[in-house]
């Protein structure tokens, strides 16, 4: 008796989880909606951007951030360059000097780019003539058009917009592969699905533009935990404002090359999405139940996906247990004990997650129009990234990453590289 009613127990607890499941696939296909061209120079060179680096040891790739942002079809006097070195041990300031960056010294214990962010908006940002900034990381590099779009969004009525975030270096490794697929992914399946539905996007670390008057409405830029993109999308969500995905204002961004700089970084944004929906999960649940915020609904289903991973998890085990205790089954006339039962569900699950990451990942390199053969290891490893990336998530609900660890970027590629490839 009492297994049988268990047994129904962990049915109907699964059901949920199929509709969690449901809603964000069904979401991800309005992103293989084409969407409508836009009109290139829809607006006329207006605002004036503060373009900010938050840089720590970034020697090596600094300065082609630099000139690249210096290469942009924008007014050279509406946007300046600002550098912001902090817990250097390098030439980074030097090499942002000499390519012609503003140099802003943060004050203080430096801990986390949130906090760079926080005293160059109140010190630069909202105390100058700027009517926005764009967030950039020191290993990026910026397409010429990426202001032009950046202005047609703002003059348009966005207050936060986040770009395309390519890759760098997608072919040198595994991981690298990896990242960059799973960035394609969230462009795609993600942010554009939500652009298409008028849900919000998420700002994505880098290549975001956001107002000064959002800023304002804001306070200025307050974020306390490991993951500021997560948690500033969510803030803009609670007061109504959704984040635009602007496709065509494209970056380029170094991916790590090793596992064990891939797990530490993220690490540090398992831990972020697990302080995102601790402080701001009831917020966005409240903004959807008080005043009907769809986006914000949205959100904190996003914001659960640690939590489900989690039960999802939890569950599973429960059910093979099950499975293993109880009677098996016949099957073509032979016969499958429990265990026996149970071991080939764990074989034939772990067949569908490996055969079926790598489908799904070599139709995120097509939809791309990357050839696939440059790309291979990055699809048949998918399912390493993937499976370590649920181990991240348990591993945060035990133990928390504490210290923001910074990810040594060595390449040295120009913009030039990026539009010859």
């Amino acid at each position: 008796m009492f297994y049988v009613v268990l047994t129904r127990i962990v049915f109907y607890l699964g059901l949920p989880l199929c509709l969690y499941g449901a809603y964000f696939a069904i979401v991800a296909l309005f992103g293989l909606r084409r969407p409508t061209p836009p009109a290139a120079g829809v607006a006329a060179p207006k605002k004036r951007f503060a373009l900010i680096v938050a840089a720590r040891n970034e020697a090596a790739v600094i300065g082609q951030l630099v000139d690249s942002l210096h290469a942009l079809d924008y007014p050279r006097e509406l946007y300046e360059v600002i550098v912001a070195p902090n817990n250097c041990t390098d030439d980074t300031e030097a090499i942002a000097a000499a390519h012609g960056a503003r140099i802003f010294h943060p004050q203080g214990v430096i801990r986390s780019k949130g906090e760079v962010l926080h005293q160059v908006v109140e010190k630069v940002v909202l105390a100058e003539s700027f009517d926005a900034m764009c967030v950039f990381d020191a290993d990026n590099l910026a397409d010429v058009h990426f202001l032009s779009r950046m202005n047609d969004a703002l003059c348009s009525g966005a207050q936060v917009a986040q770009g395309f975030r390519d890759s760098k270096n997608p072919e040198q490794s595994a991981i690298s592969s990896c990242y960059s697929i799973c960035y394609w992914m969230v462009n795609q399946f993600y942010n554009a699905a939500r652009s298409a539905l008028g849900l919000s996007a998420l700002v994505n670390g880098s290549g975001f533009a956001v107002s000064t008057a959002l800023l304002r409405r804001l306070g200025g830029w307050h974020t306390v935990t490991m993951t500021e993109d997560y948690e500033f999308s969510a803030q803009c969500a609670m007061i109504g404002e959704r984040v635009h995905f602007i496709p065509e204002a494209l970056i380029y961004d170094e991916q790590p090359l090793t596992f064990s700089q891939s797990w530490k970084q993220r690490r540090r944004w398992t831990t972020g999405s697990l302080q995102g929906l601790q402080r701001y999960g009831h917020g966005l649940f409240a903004s959807f139940a008080g005043r009907g915020s769809v986006v914000c609904l949205d959100m904190f289903l996003t914001f659960l996906i640690p939590l489900v991973q989690l039960f999802s998890t939890v569950l599973g085990i429960v059910s093979l247990l099950l499975v293993a205790m109880g009677g098996g089954m016949v099957l073509g006339g032979v016969v499958l004990h429990g265990l026996l039962l149970a071991g080939l569900m764990i074989a034939g699950s772990a067949a569908a997650g490996v055969i079926g990451s790598a489908v799904f990942a070599a139709f995120t390199v097509l939809l791309k129009k990357r050839p696939l053969a440059g790309m291979a290891k990055g699809i048949l490893s998918y399912w390493v990234f993937l499976f370590s990336q649920m181990v991240l998530t348990l591993l945060s609900f035990v133990k928390k990453q504490e210290i923001w660890e910074p990810i040594a970027h060595t390449s040295a590629k120009r913009i030039e590289d990026m539009n010859a490839a």
